[in-house]
């Protein structure tokens, strides 16, 4: 069976349907949690696909966060051998910054469901059912520029880089195409100080996560499918 690994650096942001949508296909999944286990395992750069989740820590921290400079090592590696690679928020700033752009804060905090906006090219990538239904969980506070010979998929009003393709096999998502309602409700506990810190209203994010989560599984399904499809075709 295939396997997909998956670095996860706080214990309640997973793979969310991304998961389901893997194991339905095939994928033996094998998570990899900061602080438990070692990122120096083979298996990290020979796993059929790898997927970087996020985390609310700094892409560029590496003094606090030392294990840091192994990911960036893991995907340095996958880049140059053309594996499939995806990241998820901080995951994706990783991407970028592996790939030589620069990961900053953008200025204000993006917490909540927005709409994206599909560029051409993201209209006929695994962003595809984003079309008729733009609209999505975001939770960041830094952004990125777009790493050379990457491709723009999706951007928002405040941010412009939202989504991103390297090649076919390399891709990174800002805002959070994973998750469904029941996973959203685990970050309303888990991320309670930054959310008063930011004067989010919980029970109106609640209610919007309950209201939308039907949309949001199945489009996450739709975006692992896709991206299935595309690296093993």
């Amino acid at each position: 069976m295939p396997t997909a690994v998956a670095i996860r650096h706080i214990s309640f942001e997973g793979l969310g349907i991304f998961e389901e949508a893997l194991e339905e296909t095939g994928y033996t999944v094998h998570y990899y949690d900061i602080g438990e286990h070692d990122l120096r395992t083979p298996e990290l750069g020979s796993a059929d696909l790898a997927i970087i989740l996020g985390g609310p820590i700094s892409a560029n921290d590496d003094t606090n966060y030392p294990f840091l400079k192994e990911e960036l090592k893991i995907i340095e590696r996958r880049l140059a051998d053309n594996q499939p690679t995806m990241g998820i928020c901080l995951g994706a700033q990783l991407i970028a910054r592996a790939a030589g752009a620069r990961v900053y804060p953008s200025g204000h905090t993006e917490i909540g469901f927005a709409p994206i906006t599909l560029t051409d090219a993201g209209s006929v990538s695994p962003l595809a059912s984003f079309a008729d239904d733009p609209v999505t969980f975001h939770w960041h506070g830094d952004t990125f520029d777009l790493p050379a010979k990457a491709c723009r998929l999706a951007s928002t009003k405040l941010c412009e880089n939202q989504a991103f393709t390297i090649g076919r096999n390399t891709v990174g998502f800002q805002f959070h195409p994973e998750l469904d309602a029941r996973t959203i409700e685990k970050w309303l506990v888990g991320h309670a100080a930054e959310l008063a810190s930011n004067a989010i209203d919980i029970p109106h994010l609640r209610a919007r996560a309950n209201e939308l989560g039907e949309q949001l599984a199945t489009k996450a399904r739709k975006v692992m499918m896709s991206w299935l499809k595309g690296i093993n075709g």
